[in-house]
């Protein structure tokens, strides 16, 4: 039978979900009992008869990299605009349908990064940066597209001949969050009160109960509250640490959430109230879309700031507890806050729901087996029809649902 493990409690070190780093131990440990090491999400579904039977089709000897194919569409900022001239020629791993290293490039690998440490700084995109790294310039093995290898729904009737399949619906594990529990945040200043809180307005605003724009210039009719802090043209630290102790003054002391969102972010409040039903306010949680920094080197993760940060009251204390505070205004408020929150040894929390760019950054076969909860940037697109076609409440949003149970808090 194959041994199962949990990337999150192999490992204390940092960087443990980035999975490279933990190559030496895999080779290590098990390449000697073991043919492939299969990898996959915690709502993905395995049909283990059916996955041994594919695996043994590909020769265990010889190196491979077994996934579902991803490609981008056009070239994205999240890949750094690589493969500009033809961004589908190169495949990653959809992540959520599993993806297989067989021993022989599981040892290569930790070889490699035994003497040749990772160089990147930034961990943006998981899935893509393993497949850049392990593709090594075109000296290394691409990506075999595995057809058994699926994100279709467990009980869909185009799921026969999956190997694995995908939980293709938004976490609910009891009664949605009253809206009246989360308080929401939106970061502006002066010049964007004209172009960018409309469509904040026109969107995603009345699905909100409690929210509130911070900004450096008070404007009675958006309204905007003046924090008191210059805006800066880059990190805007000064401004989000003041949001969060102004919520821990003046916001009811019963409101559990705080979302900080920028105002070219669109969120949807009703599938949130869902999500957040999975996480216990009580305990210190900071949830959003996970970036890394110098994991390879004692670095921290974080929460990047423009798919939103959501955190509980109970982490908002802790944090405000510690003393741990911005060096600068405008120092990058997402990257100091998950450095405070690494330092007190509160896990960040992932979830792919949440984006740090447009719909049309990421691959289609990505999101079609989303259910999102934020997109981030105006730029190049019509953010009102982003929103009404990605985001705006349905009928089913506000139906019970099936049950999800998380068991990581």
């Amino acid at each position: 039978m194959p041994t199962v493990l949990l990337i999150h409690q192999m490992d204390k070190h940092e960087g443990a979900w980035t999975i490279l780093p933990l190559m030496h131990d895999f080779s290590v440990t098990y390449s000697r009992n073991s043919s492939w090491f299969f990898f996959c999400e915690e709502d993905t579904r395995i049909h283990l008869v059916k996955l041994l039977e594919i695996l043994e089709g590909y020769d265990k000897s010889k190196e491979y990299f077994l996934g579902k194919a991803l490609h981008d569409d056009e070239s994205t900022i999240i890949h750094h605009y690589a493969f500009a001239e033809n961004p589908s020629i190169f495949k990653f791993p959809d992540f959520a349908a599993g993806w297989a290293l067989s021993i022989p490039l599981v040892k290569k690998l930790a070889k490699r990064l035994k003497n040749e440490p990772l160089k990147s700084d930034f961990t943006i995109d998981l899935k893509y940066e393993i497949a850049l790294y392990i593709w090594e310039k075109g000296s290394g093995p691409h990506l075999t597209p595995v057809p058994e290898f699926c994100t279709e729904d467990f009980d869909s009737p185009n799921a026969a001949h999956c190997a694995t399949t995908f939980a293709n619906f938004l976490p609910l594990c009891g009664d949605p969050v009253k809206k009246t529990d989360i308080f929401v945040a939106v970061k502006t200043c002066r010049k964007f009160h004209g172009d960018r809180i409309p469509i904040v307005k026109q969107t995603w605003e009345k699905e909100a109960t409690l929210i509130e724009y911070y900004s450096d210039y008070a404007e009675s009719s958006i309204p905007t509250v003046d924090l008191g802090v210059p805006n800066t043209d880059r990190g805007h630290c000064g401004k989000t640490f003041a949001i969060l102790e102004r919520f821990l003054k003046h916001s009811p002391a019963a409101t559990p959430w705080l979302v900080i969102v920028d105002d070219d972010t669109l969120i949807s409040i009703s599938r949130l109230q869902k999500f957040l039903s999975c996480y216990d306010p009580t305990e210190p949680v900071i949830i959003g879309e996970r970036y890394g920094y110098g994991l390879g080197s004692g670095g921290y993760s974080y929460i990047t700031g423009g798919g939103g940060m959501v955190f509980s009251r109970a982490a908002i204390e802790r944090l405000f507890a510690s003393k741990c505070r911005c060096y600068s205004n405008d120092a990058p408020d997402d990257m100091v806050i998950g450095m405070c929150f690494s330092g007190l040894g509160i896990p960040i929390t992932h979830s792919p729901l949440f984006h740090q760019a447009r719909p049309m950054d990421y691959p289609k076969d990505y999101l079609s087996h989303q259910v999102p909860i934020s997109f981030h940037k105006h730029w190049n697109v019509d953010p009102v029809k982003v929103y009404f076609t990605w985001l705006a409440p349905e009928q089913k949003d506000f139906q019970d649902g099936r049950k999800h149970v998380r068991d990581d808090l």
